[in-house]
């Protein structure tokens, strides 16, 4: 067995590994705001468990739908911690001619470890609804 054949077969077993073997489960969402339930419209949702990551855009309506390798591919079931990241809008520039961003949801969210978001993923499980709380102003 050559070199060559030996990486493209541990590739293609650690992408089968990776990838849960095909058993992923289809999983769609939305992300909403505790106090009015209005949905959050821009940022991506990270879904997170041992070294795995899979992730969803957050479209306009508030709906995401979770990919990993590919924007739809799903989830292996287990469970996973859950963050949202880019959950911000441009409230202006600086003098220098970059964007200025001010942040939609409480800063707990931007990690997975902080967030308190978490989902057990199983084949049953088709829609995941996150409820997040906004940013509070910084007081004056």
């Amino acid at each position: 067995m050559t070199i060559k054949s030996i990486f493209f077969l541990t590739l293609s077993l650690s992408l089968l590994l990776f990838t849960g073997c095909g058993d992923n489960v289809g999983l769609k969402g939305k992300a909403v705001f505790s106090d009015d339930g209005s949905p959050l419209t821009t940022g991506m949702v990270c879904f997170e468990k041992d070294g795995y990551l899979a992730r969803g855009n957050l479209q306009p309506d508030g709906t995401f739908t979770v990919g990993s390798l590919k924007k739809s591919d799903g989830l292996p079931k287990g469970t996973y911690r859950v963050y949202i990241t880019g959950a911000e809008k441009v409230i202006g520039q600086s003098k220098m001619g970059l964007p200025l961003y001010e942040p939609l949801i409480d800063k707990k969210y931007a990690a997975a470890n902080t967030s308190g978001i978490t989902i057990d993923v199983a084949p049953t499980t088709k829609f995941f609804e996150v409820v997040v709380d906004r940013c509070q102003p910084l007081k004056k």
